[in-house]
C-alpha cells in the first residue's frame, strides 16, 4: 500500500517539477533583443524616432543608423532602439522606444534620450 501511494504521488508531482526545473523561454513580455539592426524595418523605426524628436522639440537632428535594438511585444510592438544621428556636426547614440502597432498603420515615439558615453 505504502509504494503504491509513492508512486501516485511521484506521477502527480513529477511533470510540476519537471516543468519547474527544464529550460526556459524568453519571459512574455520581456525584451527581446533584434538579431538584425540593418533590417528597412528597423530602421524605418530609428528614422521615424528621430523624426518625430526633431518635431517636438525643434532639433535638427539627422538620423545615421541603429546600432543596438529590442522588441518588447504588447498591444502591439515596443521598439528600443539605440540610434545614431548627427548634431550640428557631431555625432550621438540616443536612445529611443517606440510603440508600433501596424494594424492601425500607428507609431508613437515614446521616449528619446541620449546615451552617455
Amino acid at each position: 500500500m505504502k509504494a503504491q501511494f509513492f508512486y501516485l504521488l511521484t506521477f502527480l508531482f513529477l511533470p510540476i517539477f519537471s516543468a519547474a526545473a527544464g529550460p526556459r523561454g524568453p519571459l512574455l513580455g520581456g525584451w527581446q533583443p533584434i538579431k538584425n539592426v540593418k533590417d528597412p524595418h528597423v530602421k524605418e523605426i530609428g528614422e521615424f524616432a528621430v523624426s518625430e524628436y526633431n518635431k517636438t522639440s525643434k532639433a535638427s537632428l539627422k538620423f545615421q543608423n541603429v546600432v543596438k535594438g529590442e522588441t518588447q511585444v504588447v498591444s502591439g510592438t515596443n521598439y528600443r532602439l539605440v540610434v545614431v544621428a548627427e548634431d550640428g556636426g557631431v555625432t550621438k547614440n540616443y536612445q529611443a522606444i517606440v510603440w508600433e502597432k501596424p494594424w492601425e498603420n500607428f507609431k508613437k515615439l515614446t521616449s528619446f534620450t541620449p546615451v552617455k558615453a
